[in-house]
Formats: C-alpha cells, sequence, structure tokens
C-alpha cells in the first residue's frame, strides 16, 4: 500500500464514546477498537496531520446519557472535535469545513460502528469527492456479520480496506 500525504490526509474516528465502547461489540472489542485508535492517531499526530474525532450527542434531551464523552485518553490538544446528531458525521456538522481549510482530500476512517455511523460518514465522504480508507482492525460493530458485510462487501467499492499498520504517511519527494 503506498504512503498517504499527511498534506492532504485526516484521520476520522467516529463515535468512540465511552458508553459505546463499553457495548458488547463483535468482532473485536471496543478497547480492542480504541488500541488501534490510539496507535493510528499517534501516526499520524506524529507527522502533523489531522485526526477528528466525531461524537454524538442525541437531539432534544436535556442532557447526554452517562458515557457520551470520548474516550479520554484518545483526544490530545489539536486534535478537531465535532458533534453530530445524525448517524453520519457530515450532516449539519461543520466536518467538512474543518478539513477544507486544511486541504484535507483522504480520509482514513476507524470507529463504532462499522456499519453505521462509520459506514454513513464514508459514504458522505465519497459524496462530497474525498478519496476513503478503512482501518479494519479501528472499527468494529454490535455484530461480527454487521461488520464482515460492511467490510467485505461495502468498503472495497467504496475505497481500501487496510489494518491499521499497513497505514502509513510521507510527504512525497
Amino acid at each position: 500500500m503506498p504512503a498517504f500525504d499527511p498534506r492532504s490526509t485526516a484521520l476520522v474516528l467516529v463515535d468512540l464514546m465511552e458508553r459505546i465502547v463499553a457495548l458488547p461489540l463483535a468482532p473485536r472489542p471496543g478497547t480492542d477498537v480504541v488500541a488501534a485508535a490510539t496507535r493510528l492517531a499517534d501516526v499520524f499526530r506524529d507527522v502533523g496531520a489531522p485526526v477528528v474525532h466525531i461524537r454524538a450527542e442525541r437531539p432534544n434531551i436535556d442532557s447526554q446519557p452517562p458515557g457520551s464523552e470520548l474516550v479520554p485518553s484518545l483526544v490530545h490538544d489539536g486534535d478537531l472535535v465535532v458533534v453530530k446528531r445524525t448517524i453520519g458525521g457530515f450532516h449539519r456538522t461543520e466536518l467538512h469545513e474543518l478539513l477544507a481549510e486544511r486541504s484535507v482530500t483522504t480520509l482514513v476512517f476507524g470507529g463504532i460502528a462499522t456499519n453505521l455511523g462509520v459506514e454513513s460518514t464514508a459514504r458522505a465522504a465519497l459524496d462530497l469527492g474525498y478519496d476513503v480508507v478503512f482501518a479494519e482492525d479501528a472499527m468494529t460493530a454490535f455484530t461480527a456479520d454487521e461488520h464482515r458485510a460492511s467490510v467485505g462487501l461495502d468498503f472495497p467499492r467504496l475505497g481500501t480496506v487496510a489494518r491499521a499498520e499497513e497505514i502509513t504517511l510521507e510527504v512525497p519527494a
């Protein structure tokens, strides 16, 4: 797999919130996803590429359920945080504008759930002209079948599927 240009590539982590990470998930637990996402985020930060965290909020309620914050160890100074109120991360958020300001054209995705928030956000990204990459081991779903369907059937038609350690960034010569 070729290296991606950090000047035009961002990592987008979807719904890695404490209450979601703690759910029974498959094919891997949320803690494994957080570990893979953390390693990937460190790679992006080390070369100055943007790391974006998308967090869901339920609309029309006075307070969010306990555990609605992002996993604290994932978010570092300089990371971008976007709050969404739908399944996808682009609808009625500032995500596209934040990425455009940084000249981002390629998005690397991780998060929970593979077939919901991640896939919805990736499909909207394609509609907006982004190239997409899926870090398969930095995501999981409510069932292994849902995860496998997205990763095995849908994602190869939308972009590139890779393991987190295969995703590298370097400025072209």
